[in-house]
């Protein structure tokens, strides 16, 4: 017996309803969780008849979290520490080749932004770290040892941020001062360039800084599009991929992916009237466009309010050759960003 949440959780799967809807889980169906976090989207496939379920976080907490829910499945839940973008090998390693189903939701965690610790959120003072897996370079150590030219280019790049030039030499002169090491420390940073947050903001000066560094840090995008790629060679005729994303760049690259993968190029031209060739479509879509939270929703949980979900029924056609660029994954210039 699958237990249900009680309602004073504080960690909401974003659009539950919605993403059941898309994935529509069958009785007996494989289904890949990719972004396993607390368990919210798992918990509703696994109420779906004899489902099963392969959930994947490269965040060691969330699957030490996860056992309990592993233990009440009866054998119906895998969970596996690794990125999602491995999915594809981790199903292998599993004797499975194909899946009926994945669901994506894409960014930083409500648990890892709430736990100050972790460094993911200027709203509390903790380590400047920021990695998923808590392995590898943190932020700490980007923003310690990268010159102003190569901070720029990221808080641009992954934060869309037009004030990074200013904001990448703040950070160069307070870490002058002494290293920063906390979040705080590099919102002080950041607010010499920008002042502090106005009444007027509707959203604070580091916000934008603060995501880009999370994304460089883990090479957020660069994971999505593999893994979008992953799902298309997984899924059986008929799968679902659900993907749900929270800003633009993320979007972006899953609205590109589908665009291409269900033949939605541009009308030719009437000087060349003939159809466009390529690959037969791998995906059909079932929703003009994107999804969003209801009004409910988005009124009782913040996070939802920037959430689109996207949707494709995979077809018998081959899947697309791997093609970043096409997907519009941004691409820092060559530089020392490593």
């Amino acid at each position: 017996m699958i237990a249900t949440p009680d309602n004073s959780q504080r960690h909401y799967p974003v659009m539950l309803p919605e993403v059941l809807a898309a994935l529509a889980p069958q009785d007996g169906g494989i289904y890949v969780d990719g972004t396993f976090g607390a368990g919210g989207y798992t918990r509703g496939i696994l109420g779906v008849g004899s489902t099963k379920v392969v959930a994947i976080d490269r965040d060691p907490n969330a699957i030490a979290d996860g056992a309990e829910l592993v233990a009440q499945s009866e054998g119906r839940l895998q969970l596996v520490r690794g990125t999602f973008g491995e999915m594809q090998n981790i199903i292998a390693e599993l004797g499975l080749t194909k899946v009926q189903g994945v669901v994506l939701d894409i960014g930083v965690s409500s648990m890892q932004i709430d736990e100050a610790a972790r460094g993911f959120s200027f709203m509390r003072d903790g380590p400047l770290d920021m990695r998923m897996g808590q392995e590898g370079k943190s932020a700490a150590d980007y923003v310690n040892s990268l010159d102003a030219e190569d901070l720029a280019q990221i808080i641009f790049v992954f934060g869309e941020e037009p004030r990074s030039r200013s904001i990448a030499k703040a950070i160069v002169s307070s870490r002058a001062e002494a290293p920063l090491m906390t979040t705080m420390d590099l919102v002080k940073a950041v607010e010499r360039a920008t002042g502090p947050q106005r009444a007027k903001d509707r959203t604070h000066p580091a916000t934008r800084t603060f995501q880009a560094l999370r994304i460089h840090v883990n090479a957020e995008l660069d994971e999505l599009a593999v893994a979008l790629c992953a799902a298309e060679e997984i899924l059986e005729e008929g799968g679902r991929l659900v993907v749900v994303t929270f800003h633009s760049l993320e979007d972006r690259i899953v609205k590109k992916f589908f665009a291409a993968r269900a033949g939605k190029l541009p009308a030719a031209s009437r000087f060349m009237p003939e159809a466009h060739s390529g690959p037969a479509p791998s995906f059909e879509l079932i929703y003009k466009g994107h999804v969003e939270a209801s009004e409910i929703e988005k009124l009782d949980n913040p996070r939802s309010r920037s959430a689109k979900l996207r949707v494709g029924i995979r077809t018998s056609a081959p899947h697309f050759a791997f093609d970043s660029a096409a997907m519009a994954v941004p691409r820092l210039r060559r530089g020392k960003h490593s």
